[in-house]
């Protein structure tokens, strides 16, 4: 009896080691998708199809890597703020076109929408070290056009997307005007043992003080909660209180993290957002909060303003 207890043991010792492994191995390909079920990586629609005035962009990454972007103005000449858009991990940027063609007529802003490597048009393989990189040459991008206001560019990231704009900020805190986070997780290992609860086991997440036996074989960590507390611009914080995948009090963290060192934080909540529709179960509140946002953190130039005065003077 002891003999057959013994090799049970060890039979499901070794199940567990070969399925974390396995989890180790495939990484990657739990953490970005950049492919839906079913449909294909090349984009179902383009701004065309919403008939929004676009330049497609190509820009390299540090690394060489290949990127594709779009680039959508409301007008030919739109001088308001411009968002940097960084996507949630499923799909490419043409799944968030509808959405996106909605943010352009009520914030009246330009909208830059990357592709990152892997997904999309764009070349390579996803990574955070890649992705990070991306977002970079985005950025680089943005600041050295001279048609746009490029001390009003403005980074909004959904779920990854709000990862990979909490490292630019925080990163470049001379180039961003402030951030927009929606529906964020902490850091990818909360967020493991959200979906595989055994794990909590074997990772240690925020504020977990058990054994850390997997962090040093996570390639992609996206440790928000670590670095949110080293973002200097203003953030604003949305979260769906029925978020079906990150966990609301995810985004409650980070708020707390960030408000601890960084008075311009706002955190507003919608009690029937879910991950992804937050901004149609918001409704007009949802867009309200962020152009009173825009407006405080990421006002036009003095120059660019109508001269209220002379206007006035007229009128006497």
């Amino acid at each position: 009896m002891v003999l057959y207890v013994s090799w049970l043991m060890y039979g499901v010792g070794g199940i567990v080691v070969a399925g974390l492994a396995l989890l180790v191995a495939l990484q990657e390909k739990l953490v970005y998708v950049p492919v839906l079920p079913g449909l294909t990586r090349s984009y179902p629609i383009t701004p065309d199809r919403l008939r929004l005035k676009y330049e497609d962009i190509w820009f390299n990454s540090s690394d060489g890597v290949r990127l594709h972007a779009w680039f959508i103005k409301l007008f030919p000449e739109c001088p308001g703020p411009t968002l940097l858009f960084f996507q949630e991990n499923a799909g490419n940027i043409a799944h968030r076109l509808e959405m996106v063609r909605i943010m352009l007529q009520r914030l009246q802003c330009n909208v830059f929408m990357l592709s990152y490597r892997g997904y999309g048009a764009s070349d390579g393989y996803p990574s955070q070290h890649g992705i990070t990189m991306d977002a970079q040459a985005a950025l680089d991008h943005l600041v050295q056009r001279t048609d746009i206001d490029t001390g009003r560019i403005v980074i909004f990231g959904r779920s990854l997307g709000g990862a990979v704009g909490a490292v630019l900020a925080k990163n470049n805190p001379d180039k961003v005007a402030a951030i927009i986070l929606e529906n964020t997780f902490t850091s990818i290992l909360d967020m493991a043992g959200v979906m595989l609860p055994f794990l909590k086991y074997l990772i240690g997440g925020s504020g977990s003080k058990g054994p850390k036996i997997l962090n040093r074989f996570v390639r992609s960590p996206w440790s928000t909660i670590d670095i949110i507390g080293q973002v200097k611009q203003p953030i604003l914080f949305l979260s769906g209180l029925q978020d079906e995948m990150v966990p609301p009090d995810h985004m409650q963290m980070l708020y707390a993290k960030a408000a601890a060192h960084n008075r311009q934080c706002i955190f507003v909540e919608f009690p029937t957002g879910m991950h992804m529709d937050t901004w149609l179960a918001g409704g007009d509140r949802y867009w309200r909060t962020i152009q009173l946002f825009l407006e405080q953190h990421a006002p036009p130039n003095k120059e660019d303003q109508p001269n209220h005065d002379a206007n006035d003077e007229k009128t006497r």
